[in-house]
C-alpha cells in the first residue's frame, strides 16, 4: 500500500494539519468470503486514489484490485473467495457492468457476458460459484433482475418494472432471492418479495398496503445456514427503523421489539445463533448482540462515536469502523483488545485530529432539531460560521470524522451541521416530513438553528456561509434565493440548481424518488416544482456564489447547472465555477484538497473581515 499514483503531494514537514486528513491513508471495514474467511476485500485510498484492495489474512499479502484514474470503490467477493467482482464505469458516470478478476490477481473479465450496461440495482452471488443475481437500471426499462444460473453462460431475465427495485439477497443455499421494490409508487418506502430462481414468486411482505401511512421495508440478510428460510428484515412499524425475522417459507414473523432508543439494524452472526445489532441514536453508533434462543441483548464494547460498519467473524468476534468528530476512522475488532483494537494499520502518515462536536438542541417549527457544533479550541464567539448541510437527503451527520468541517475549523471557523427534518435516524415522521414541501421545510430548520447560533453568540451575523454537497448544495443554492438577507456567502458542490431540468436528465432511479417527494412529476404538480427550484429565486441571490460540478454526474446532471449559472451571469452577480471530470464527487484526494482549496480562497475573499 506504498504505491503512487504520479502526484507529488508537498513534504509532510510543510503540509498543512487539513490536507494531511485528506492525504492519510484510510481503508474501509474489510468484507471477507463467507466460506474463505481470510480473503478480504477493502477500499483504500493509499496510492492517492480510492480504490479496491485484497487483502490475505493467512499471509497478511495486500494487493491493489483496482486502478482507474477516477478511482473504484464498488466490489465484491465472491463467497468462495475465488473472484474480486467491480463495478465498472465510466469517469465516475455510474453507468456500465460488472467485471471480475482472480483474488490473487489477473486479467478483468466480463463477469456476465451479454448483460448491457446500465446503472447497478444490487447484486447477489452464490456459494456454488457460478450462480449470481444482477440487478439493471436504465432510464427505458426501468428495473431488470437477471439470474445466471449454473451450466448457462446467458443471463435470464427474471423481474422488470418501471419502478424502483433492487437485488437485496440469496438465500444460502442459493435458491431463493429477496428484491425490495415501489411497485406501489413510493420510491422511499420499499416493499419485498421472495423469488425463485425461475422468477416465480414464493412470498410476499407489503407494509404499504392497508393504510394511510407508508411503511417500509428492507432486505437485512438471509439467514447463513443452508435450508433456513428466515429472511432478517428492517421495517418501521412503530415509527423507526427495528430488524424482524420474517420466515419467507411459513409466513411467520417474530417481532425482536429490542428496547432501543433510534433506529435499530442489524446482521447475523454466521452460524445463524445470534444477530450483531447497529444501534444509531442521537448521532452516535452503537454495537450489540442478540441471542435467538433467550432473547439476551449484550452490548458489544465501543469508544463514543460513531460506527459507519459492522462485521460479525466466525470465531464470534466483530470488526467494526469506528471514528468521532475528534478521532480519524479506524477498523477496530473486539478480537484484539491487547493490541489496541486495531484490525489495519495502513503505513504512511496518520491523520491529525480534529476537535470534539457540541451536541446542540433548537425548538423549530417542526420540533426540536439537533446540530451538531464545532469550533477552534478555545475560540469565543462572535465567529466566522460554516453551516456545512448534508446531503441525501435521507441521511444524517453524526460524531463521526470529516476532513471538510476539520479544515473549516483549521481556518478559524465555527461549524454547524443540521439534521433537518428529512434526516435519518430521529423516526420515520422526521425523515418522512418533507414530502411536497421540498426544501422549504429543510430550511425551516436551518434557519431556526441559524438563529440559535447568532442569539447564543457563536456565530457572527455578518460572516455566515451556507455550503453543502448533492443535497447539500441544492439547499445552498435554495437557501441563498429564499433568505438572501441572510448568508453572506454560498458554497454549493454538485447541487440542484434547476430542478425540472435537472429531473428531466437525471437517472430514471432518481426520478422516482422525486414524484414520491413532490407528489407527482413536473408536468403533474408544476407549482410544486417551480416554488422548491432554485432556478426560481435566483434573480433575488445577493451573496457570492461558489458552485463546483462534475462533468458526468448523472445524479445533479451539468445542464440544469449551467442553466442557473447562466442566469447569475445575465446580472453579473458574483460567482465562480469549477468544473472536473468526474461524477456526482471525485475519488481522487488531490481533486478533493482542490475542491476545499477552492472553497476556503473563496470564503476569505468574499467574506467581511
Amino acid at each position: 500500500m506504498t504505491e503512487s499514483n504520479g502526484v507529488t503531494p508537498p513534504a509532510t514537514e510543510s503540509m498543512p494539519d487539513w490536507e494531511k486528513r485528506f492525504r492519510a491513508p484510510r481503508v474501509s471495514l474489510p468484507d471477507w468470503a463467507e466460506d474463505a474467511p481470510d480473503r478480504s476485500l477493502f477500499v483504500s485510498n493509499a496510492t492517492g486514489t480510492y480504490e479496491l484492495y485484497a487483502w490475505d489474512r493467512a499471509t497478511g499479502e495486500q494487493r491493489r484490485a483496482t486502478d482507474r484514474a477516477n478511482g473504484t470503490t464498488d466490489g465484491v467477493l465472491t463467497p468462495d473467495g475465488a473472484w474480486i467482482w467491480w463495478f465498472n464505469d465510466t469517469d465516475g458516470d455510474e453507468f456500465g457492468t460488472w467485471l471480475r478478476q482472480p483474488f490473487e490477481g489477473g486479467d478483468d473479465t466480463e463477469a456476465v457476458p451479454g448483460l448491457a450496461p446500465s446503472y447497478p440495482a444490487g447484486l447477489a452471488l452464490g456459494r456454488d460459484g457460478h450462480t449470481a443475481v444482477i440487478g439493471c437500471s436504465t432510464d427505458e426499462d426501468g428495473t431488470t433482475i437477471h439470474v445466471v444460473r449454473p451450466g448457462s453462460d446467458s443471463p435470464a431475465e427474471i423481474y422488470r418494472h418501471r419502478e424502483s427495485a433492487g437485488v437485496g439477497d440469496l438465500s444460502h443455499d442459493g435458491t431463493l432471492i429477496a428484491i425490495e421494490h415501489t411497485e406501489h409508487g413510493d420510491a422511499m418506502h420499499g416493499a419485498l418479495r421472495v423469488l425463485r430462481l425461475d422468477g416465480s414468486t414464493l412470498a410476499e411482505l407489503d407494509d404499504s398496503k392497508g393504510g394511510t401511512e407508508e411503511l417500509g421495508l428492507e432486505v437485512l440478510g438471509f439467514a447463513p445456514v443452508t435450508g433456513d428460510t428466515r429472511l432478517l428484515v428492517g421495517h418501521q412499524r412503530r415509527g423507526r427503523w427495528e430488524p424482524m425475522v420474517w420466515d419467507v417459507a411459513t409466513g411467520e414473523e417474530r417481532d425482536l421489539a429490542l428496547d432501543l432508543p433510534g433506529d435499530v439494524s442489524a446482521e447475523w452472526y454466521p452460524d445463524g445463533s445470534a444477530l450483531l445489532v447497529v444501534h444509531e441514536f442521537e448521532a452516535r453508533g452503537e454495537l450489540w448482540r442478540y441471542e435467538f434462543a433467550t432473547g439476551a441483548l449484550t452490548k458489544v464494547d465501543t469508544p463514543v462515536g460513531s460506527v459507519s460498519g459492522a462485521s460479525a467473524r466466525p470465531d464470534g468476534s466483530v470488526e467494526y469502523l469506528w471514528s468521532s468528530a475528534a478521532e480519524p476512522s479506524v477498523v477496530r475488532s473486539t478480537a484484539l483488545a491487547e493490541k489496541g483494537g486495531v484490525v489495519l494499520d495502513p503505513p504512511g502518515m496518520k491523520a491529525p485530529a480534529s476537535v470534539p462536536v457540541e451536541d446542540v438542541w433548537v425548538e423549530g417549527p417542526g420540533g426540536r432539531i439537533h446540530a451538531l457544533v464545532q469550533k477552534p479550541a478555545g475560540a469565543s464567539g462572535p465567529l466566522p460560521t460554516v453551516f456545512e448541510i448534508h446531503g441525501g437527503p435521507t441521511w444524517h451527520d453524526s460524531d463521526a470524522f470529516a476532513s471538510g468541517p476539520a479544515a473549516w475549523v483549521d481556518h478559524g471557523y465555527a461549524v454547524v451541521r443540521v439534521n433537518y427534518r428529512g434526516s435519518t435516524g430521529y423516526g420515520r415522521e422526521w425523515t418522512d416530513a418533507l414530502k411536497h414541501r421540498v426544501g422549504l421545510i429543510e430550511l425551516e430548520d436551518i434557519a431556526a438553528v441559524r438563529e440559535w447560533a447568532v442569539d447564543s453568540g457563536l456565530a457572527d451575523p455578518d460572516r455566515l456561509v451556507l455550503a453543502g454537497g448533492s443535497w447539500g448544495g441544492y439547499l445552498t443554492l435554495l437557501g441563498i434565493g429564499t433568505q438572501p438577507g441572510a448568508w453572506a456567502v454560498g458554497l454549493a458542490a454538485v447541487p440542484v440548481a434547476d430542478y425540472v431540468t435537472a429531473y428531466e436528465d437525471e437517472m430514471e432511479a432518481l426520478k422516482a424518488l422525486d414524484r414520491t417527494l413532490f407528489g407527482g412529476s413536473p408536468e403533474e404538480v408544476p407549482e410544486r416544482f417551480e416554488v422548491s427550484s432554485p432556478l426560481t429565486y435566483v434573480d433575488d441571490v445577493k451573496a457570492p456564489v461558489y458552485i463546483s460540478a462534475g462533468v458526468n454526474d448523472p445524479r445533479c446532471p451539468l445542464q440544469q447547472i449551467d442553466n442557473y449559472v447562466d442566469r447569475l451571469a445575465a446580472r453579473d452577480a458574483i460567482h465562480e465555477v469549477y468544473r472536473y471530470d468526474a461524477g456526482h464527487g471525485s475519488l481522487v484526494v488531490e481533486e478533493r484538497i482542490k475542491q476545499v482549496a477552492l472553497e476556503l480562497d473563496f470564503a476569505k475573499r468574499h467574506l467581511p473581515n
